[in-house]
């Protein structure tokens, strides 16, 4: 049974938003306004995005609904054009000039609806010498110092951070706030306007602190040998007996005293064990950097000496700031995400639950993936968009599942 618009809960129940179709850091931003109850529109191009992921398992389609829409048709941005005037906000994530060529540019919507939230999402921004170029998350927190921040080695390449960093810290979630606020505006003064965020301004503005403490002296602009870059022994992952992995946070002295404690430093047979005790002699270990390295070697032996499992059981509970570091298929089963359900199952699918969560208004898993125009019909008649015609309302195509 489809879930209708009255049926929806969450901050953001009432918000109406036409997200064009890409591939990303939109997608994900469009997810997160549905997730907190917004009614997304999504607007799928025919032959869907070709990046080879089946439409039905595709989560950052869940919660909203889908028309086929051919943009590049004669009729196509009309019809787009219908959905902005009955929008509050509209997201997209094409090349500078691309919307504007398609006919569905920041000028034409905004003069059909003068209060929508036009929210651009892009990796290196409107303009600048490489807007107009391609690029991926890895080149875009290359330049902004952030790649280079990440890995233990300082003498050895960056650690790559998947694509969390940029494309959803810096871009997503930046774009979010952007049309929050855009849309809070428009709501007090009744002015929409465009949202620029791109993903080298989200993930610069990340580094503040870090700026911060390169400024004050308290950072070294190279790689792993800072506090929170690895280069500290009682902050960084330690691997255990049976190739698992700790991660070690113990950074406020009482925290890293607890740490000692448990891990039995003294057993490491070197003058770690001066970490072991409490007070003064803690302290001096801890802050004299000319013996981290003899400090990371017996904290590495001592870690070396179980398994995850045991040296879990050992932390659990405890102040000492250390985690196992699990992977995503074992994260779901972590007994403190599954108390607070942190991973749902909606249509058979385990995912993250909404984030975050409100007291009065909460967000849900209402929906699965919407599947490319398979909510045409139902689209139309809610907001009364007669351009949207039942006959684009087909399923997706074997192409669309595998191109």
């Amino acid at each position: 049974m489809k879930t209708t618009q009255t049926e929806r809960t969450g901050p953001l129940a009432g918000v109406r938003v036409v997200e064009l179709a890409g591939i990303g850091p939109g997608p994900f931003a469009a997810m997160l306004l549905a997730d907190l109850g917004a009614d997304v529109v999504r607007v799928d191009r025919p032959g869907g995005p070709g990046l080879g992921v089946d439409p039905a398992k595709d989560l950052t389609n869940r919660n909203k609904r889908s028309v086929l829409v051919d943009l590049k048709a004669p009729d196509g941005p009309a019809a787009v054009l219908d959905l902005v005037e009955r929008a509050d906000v509209l997201i997209e994530g094409y090349r500078p000039g691309v919307a504007e060529r398609l006919g569905v540019g920041p000028e034409a919507c905004l003069a059909r609806n003068p209060r929508l939230v036009y929210g651009r999402m892009t990796g290196w921004g409107q303009d600048g010498p490489l807007a107009p170029t391609a690029g991926h998350d890895i080149g875009y927190i290359a330049v902004t110092g952030a790649l280079g921040l990440v890995g233990p080695d300082p003498d050895g390449p960056p650690s790559i951070p998947a694509n969390l960093l940029g494309d959803y810290a810096g871009g997503s979630l930046y774009l979010v706030v952007g049309v929050l606020a855009a849309l809070q505006h428009a709501r007090t003064h009744g002015e929409g306007q465009v949202v620029d965020a791109a993903i080298v301004d989200g993930t610069a503005h990340l580094t503040t602190m870090i700026h911060a403490m390169l400024l004050a002296g308290g950072w070294q602009d190279r790689r792993g040998v800072n506090l929170l870059d690895g280069g500290c022994p009682f902050y960084g992952v330690y691997a255990t007996s049976d190739g698992g992995h700790m991660a070690v946070g113990a950074l406020e002295e009482r925290f890293y005293d607890e740490f000692a404690r448990l891990l039995g430093l003294a057993e490491a047979g070197t003058g770690a064990e001066a970490g072991a005790g409490a007070g003064s002699d803690a302290t001096a270990l801890r802050r004299d950097l000319a013996r981290w390295p003899e400090l990371r070697e017996a904290v590495a032996a001592r870690f070396r000496s179980r398994t995850r499992a045991e040296w879990t059981e050992v932390f659990e509970g405890s102040d000492a700031c250390v985690a196992p570091v699990l992977s995503l298929r074992e994260a779901p089963g972590h007994p403190h995400l599954a108390a607070r359900a942190t991973f749902a199952e909606h249509g058979g699918l385990v995912q993250p639950a909404p984030a975050p969560r409100f007291s009065a208004t909460p967000g849900t898993l209402r929906t699965g993936p919407a599947l490319p125009g398979a909510d045409t019909a139902e689209v139309a008649r809610d907001w009364a968009v007669p351009a949207l015609h039942p006959a684009q309302d087909v399923p997706p195509t074997q192409e669309s599942k595998t191109a």
